[in-house]
C-alpha cells in the first residue's frame, strides 16, 4: 500500500468518520447508485449533515424507498430520487437536462462481473456504465458544476484498477471476454478519467475540483448482483469474512466530497493493508493511469462513443 504520512497537506486525520462531516445546508449532492450500498450509506451521510441530495436510481420504485429509508431516521431531510440509466446515454440526457443546481457530483453507480452483456447503445456493460455513462453524465453537468459552491466530481473507481488495461483494440469484448478483466478495464477508465478531468480543469483556470475515490473492499450488493456461478460464491464467502461494511466503505468517498482538506487528483481510498479496510487517506493509483497518450485516447474514444465535448483543451 501506498499512502502519504498522516499530518501532511491535503491527508484526512485517521480515524475520519461521517462525524466529522460539516454542515452542508444549502448545498446540493447528487450520488448515482443512491438506493443501495455505497451510494446509499453516503446519501444517508450527507442528508443527515443538511444537505438536499439528489439520489439517482435506476429503478424507480427502489429509489423512492431508498428516501424513505433515510426519511424515517432523518424526518427534515431534504432528499429526492430521481430516475438514471447509466446504461442508457438517452436516460443520462433526460436526466441532465432536469438538474438546475448542484455543488458535488458523485460518481458511484456501478455493475461488477456479470456475464456479457451490452447497453442501450451497444457497449459492454461495465464500460458503459461505470465510465461511459458517469463521463457523458459530468460532460451534461460541467456548466451546472462550475457555476457551484466549492464545486467537485468526486469519481469512484477500485484497488482493482491496478490490474486494469483498456483493451483499445476489443473495447466492448466482442472477441474476447473476461468478467474480471472488463471490470478492471473499467475501473482503469474511471481513474484516468479522473485524473484527466482535474489536468484539463486546471488548464481551464476552473474552480470545479475532480477526485478520486475507491472503497477498499466492502459489502454491497455488487458482489451479489454481478458475477454468477462459482464466481458468486467465492465472493460471498470472501465478502462475509474479508470485508468491512458499506458505512466504512463510503467513507472515503465521502470525505473526497466534503473535506476542505482535499486537493484535486487526489484518490482516496482505506488506510488498511493492501487498501481493502480502514479510515479514509490518501492512496496512490497506478502509475500507467497517468500516461498522457493513454488519457487522450480514452478522452477522444469517450467523446465519440457518447457524442459529447466536454469543451476542455488537452494542451
Amino acid at each position: 500500500m501506498s499512502t502519504t504520512p498522516a499530518g501532511d497537506p491535503g491527508v484526512p486525520s485517521p480515524g475520519w468518520t461521517g462525524a466529522d462531516i460539516p454542515d452542508l445546508g444549502g448545498r446540493t449532492f447528487i450520488v448515482t447508485g443512491g438506493n443501495s450500498g455505497l451510494g446509499f450509506e453516503t446519501c444517508r451521510a450527507l442528508a443527515g449533515r443538511g444537505a438536499r441530495v439528489v439520489l439517482a436510481a435506476r429503478d424507480p420504485e427502489k429509489g423512492r424507498a431508498a428516501v424513505e429509508r433515510i426519511q424515517a431516521e432523518h424526518p427534515d431531510a431534504l432528499v429526492e430520487a430521481r430516475v438514471l440509466d447509466l446504461a442508457d446515454l438517452d436516460s443520462v440526457e433526460v436526466f441532465a437536462a432536469g438538474i438546475q443546481q448542484v455543488d458535488v457530483l458523485i460518481n458511484n453507480a456501478g455493475v461488477m462481473m456479470p456475464p456479457r452483456t451490452t447497453s442501450a447503445q451497444g457497449y459492454e456493460l461495465q464500460f458503459a456504465v461505470n465510465h461511459l455513462g458517469h463521463f457523458a453524465l459530468t460532460a451534461r453537468l460541467l456548466d451546472v458544476l462550475v457555476a457551484g459552491a466549492d464545486p467537485r466530481v468526486v469519481t469512484v473507481t477500485s484497488f482493482l484498477h491496478h490490474r486494469g488495461r483498456i483493451h483499445f483494440d476489443d473495447l466492448h469484448g466482442e472477441h474476447k471476454y473476461s468478467r474480471s478483466g472488463y471490470y478492471t478495464q473499467s475501473k482503469l477508465a474511471n481513474v484516468v478519467f479522473g485524473l484527466e478531468l482535474h489536468r484539463r480543469l486546471r488548464l481551464a483556470g476552473t474552480e470545479l475540483t475532480s477526485v478520486l475515490a475507491h472503497p477498499g473492499y466492502s459489502a454491497t450488493n455488487l458482489q451479489s448482483s454481478g458475477p454468477s456461478g462459482v464466481m458468486k460464491l467465492a465472493l460471498k464467502v470472501t465478502t462475509r469474512f474479508a470485508a468491512q461494511d458499506a458505512a466504512m466503505g463510503a467513507l472515503p468517498q465521502l470525505y473526497a466530497a466534503v473535506s476542505q482538506d482535499v486537493e484535486g487528483g487526489q484518490l482516496i481510498g482505506p488506510n488498511g493493508r493492501k487498501e481493502q479496510k480502514g479510515y479514509p487517506t490518501v492512496v496512490q493509483p497506478l502509475e500507467a493511469a497517468r500516461d498522457r497518450e493513454l488519457a487522450k485516447r480514452l478522452w477522444d474514444t469517450s467523446e465519440e462513443l457518447t457524442g459529447l465535448d466536454f469543451g476542455l483543451a488537452a494542451r
